[in-house]
């Protein structure tokens, strides 16, 4: 499927479809995004900055990305706009174009997900090893509903909160068969 105007949101992070992503927001730009989605019920693309920053000037970002949808807001008590948002699914950037308010609007293709897989029993120590990090977590992660016994979410749930470098991640989330991220996440933890 394809979606002709999707505002994006370079971030230095990774979201992977299923995570949950706290955002703080105050730049205009952002908070007209935030409103907008909000009003007309629709989501946004969260997308690693390959050159940029976050705040200021337009960031050049990864041409992979996640749909992200608005799970809550709330005013937090600094005075910024918190967020909190859901990955839905991956998608490739077709084309984009800066507005003259700096806001990045993509055209996208969403990416076909993978099956559901069970979890193979050899990777049973990577999903114990979620489960306890979960557990040390706080909301809105820690509040996630456990899908151990899938392949596919144990594999995107590591990958985003192990402390991996962002590009290693962007890797992860662009390789779309569970089985691979597995192998190279269990690899990654053995060395």
């Amino acid at each position: 499927m394809k979606i002709d105007s999707l505002p994006l949101f370079p971030l230095h992070t990774v979201l992977f479809p299923g995570g949950v992503l706290p955002l703080r927001i105050f730049e205009c730009r952002y908070l007209d995004m935030v409103s907008d989605c909000l009003r007309n019920n629709h989501g946004f693309g969260v997308c690693l900055i390959r050159a940029g920053r976050e705040a200021g000037a337009a960031a050049e970002s990864f041409d992979v990305g996640t749909l992200a949808t608005i799970q809550d807001w709330d005013k937090s008590p600094d005075g910024l706009l918190a967020i909190t948002v859901r990955g839905e699914q991956r998608f490739r950037v077709v084309s984009r174009e800066v507005r003259s308010d700096l806001l990045t609007v993509a055209q996208v293709v969403l990416l076909e997900e993978p099956p559901a897989q069970r979890l193979p029993v050899e990777y049973a120590p990577l999903a114990r090893l979620l489960d306890r990090l979960l557990d040390d977590l706080d909301p809105p992660f820690r509040d996630l509903p456990r899908v151990l016994d899938d392949s596919d979410w144990v594999g995107a749930r590591l990958a985003e909160l192990l402390p991996l470098d962002p590009l290693d991640k962007q890797v992860l989330l662009e390789q779309g068969e569970p089985m691979t991220r597995l192998a190279k996440l269990a690899e990654r933890l053995r060395g």
